[in-house]
């Protein structure tokens, strides 16, 4: 048992600590929440083909569902007090300023791919974002984004193509494999 804490007049004070609200926390889960909302509404809108068992709203369905249930844990999560202790290995320096250059490299990068999606078709832009955000964070074999990016963009154009319906743009270059998916 602990002996209530006496202040300057001599009166006991309360001894629990004053309830802080984890306002951090509850934002992040309320922008979870809202994310997850929208990915929903969103996913019910995908035209999805007739005589398709398994179509293009299933994966949207199932990570919006993912969402809306971590937003609601970290939100009872953070009211019931849990918090995570930060570690001490953790290799973030809190002073490090932002690096804006490298970050409109990326930005860059991504409205050339979304640019280039229509002309080039999609695993050929997937390839342009992977090897150019390589080559910004400093990989040595930066060309080794542009093939792995390629070879990742092929096969979730196959998937998501030839298994769940959703029309990715093949472009000029791969609209030979089109017509096999």
């Amino acid at each position: 048992m602990t002996a209530p804490i006496t202040g300057a007049n001599g009166r006991a004070e309360d001894s629990r600590p004053a309830l802080r609200v984890p306002l951090g926390e509850l934002a992040f889960a309320l922008l979870m929440l809202v994310l997850g909302v929208l990915a929903l509404i969103g996913a019910f809108r995908i035209h999805v083909p007739v005589g398709i068992q398994v179509g293009p709203r299933v994966f949207p369905i199932a990570v919006s569902a993912l969402l809306i249930a971590t937003a609601g844990a970290v939100v009872i999560g953070a009211l019931r007090g849990q918090r995570a202790e930060p570690e001490d290995g953790e290799d973030v320096d809190p002073d490090a300023s932002t690096d804006w250059l490298t970050l409109a490299k990326i930005v860059g990068a991504l409205i050339a791919h979304l640019l280039l999606i229509d002309p080039l078709g999609w695993a050929p832009a997937a390839a342009v974002l992977f090897g150019a955000v390589a080559w910004t964070l400093g990989a040595r074999r930066w060309w080794l984004g542009f093939v792995i990016g390629l070879v990742v963009a092929l096969a979730v154009q196959v998937v998501f193509g030839g298994l769940l319906g959703l029309s990715l743009p093949w472009g000029p270059v791969f609209g030979w494999l089109g017509g096999m998916f």
